[in-house]
This record gives C-alpha cells, sequence and structure tokens, in this order.
C-alpha cells in the first residue's frame, strides 16, 4: 500500500485547510467516519465540520482541561456553543498523557514517558495520540473502527493520524496506522 503523507515546512495554523482536507480525503477513502479534533476555542473544531459536512460523520472537538483556566485556554459556554450548534460533540476532560496528579511529583510516570516520547514526533503528534485516547475513555468512539485524529502546534491543525482507539488503560493496543501529515 502507498499513501502520501503531507510535510509542512512550519508548523502551525497555516496549516488547517491543507491538514482538514487531506484527512477528509482519506476519510473517504477509508470509509471513516468519527473524527476527533484538538480544538481549544472552537476555531478549528468549527473548521473540522465545514469540511467534514455530511451528518453522518461525528466529528469531536477535544478542548483543553479546566485546569488550564488561568492560561485563558479554556472554551467559554459561547464557543462551546457554537461547536455543539454545528453537530460538533464537546469533550473536555483530563488529559490523557499529563497535567495529572503525575506532575504533582518529581520524576518521570509512564505517561510523562509516553508524551516525550509522542513529542519527538512533533506536539501534534502527542495531542493527536491524546486526544484520542480521551475521547475513547469518554465512551465517545466507536472501539471497532478506526478514527482520524488532527491535532496542531499551538493553534489551529497541522497533524493528521489514522488510529486504531483504546482506552487509556490499555494503551498498548492504540496503533497509529498511518500518518496523513505533520510538520517535518
Amino acid at each position: 500500500m502507498e499513501v502520501a503523507v503531507q510535510y509542512f515546512e512550519k508548523a502551525g495554523k497555516s496549516n488547517t485547510s491543507e491538514t482538514l482536507s487531506v484527512s477528509h480525503r482519506r476519510a473517504k477513502a477509508l470509509g471513516i467516519t468519527q473524527i476527533v479534533v484538538a480544538s481549544t476555542h472552537g476555531f478549528t473544531g468549527l473548521k473540522t465540520r465545514e469540511v467534514f459536512s455530511d451528518p453522518a460523520t461525528r466529528i469531536i472537538a477535544v478542548s483543553i482541561s479546566g485546569a488550564f483556566e488561568d492560561e485563558g485556554w479554556i472554551m467559554t459556554a459561547q464557543e462551546r456553543k457554537k461547536l455543539e450548534d454545528a453537530g460538533v460533540t464537546v469533550l473536555t476532560c483530563m488529559h490523557s498523557l499529563g497535567d495529572d496528579v503525575n506532575d504533582a511529583f518529581a520524576g518521570d510516570s509512564p505517561n510523562k514517558i509516553v508524551r516525550k516520547t509522542l513529542y519527538t514526533f512533533g506536539q501534534g503528534m502527542k495531542v493527536a495520540v491524546e486526544c484520542a485516547l480521551m475521547a475513547a475513555d469518554a465512551g465517545l468512539l466507536d472501539m471497532s473502527k478506526n478514527v482520524i485524529s488532527i491535532a496542531g502546534t499551538d493553534k489551529g491543525a497541522d497533524t493528521s493520524v489514522v488510529i486504531r482507539p483504546a482506552y487509556t488503560r490499555f494503551f498498548t493496543k492504540l496503533r497509529v496506522r498511518e500518518i496523513l501529515a505533520k510538520p517535518r
């Protein structure tokens, strides 16, 4: 099998349209109807719904946990409503690869090691895998089917992967089946 990968010279929001286009083409080719997307304030979630306009495609926007309120990174009620009105499910919960009790203590826990390893592929790769885990744990995915998980570096989307999902407690069963887009 030969599948093209979209590599970007620079990470960031400017790659959002191309990342979503690549993801949409591959979703159609593979018959994938569940999309997970990182979306802090709703921009990427709404853009994803525009591209994946078929109502049979489930879009799950994963926002950052409430622990980041002081940084101004949490989704407002108005932003959440816009997404939900567009037919996007919004998930806000604890991160599966960090920012939890383990972070309150020094040393490397297993989730920190996994997080650091995924960061070697780029911030978007870590976030894409983490969002798929979070959506699975929340019961929002059909676990018998692949999912496309889309994330980015800071804002927008620059990373997309096809994942065989797994629950966080069964992390070693998760598989990144295809990389569709990422920064170089």
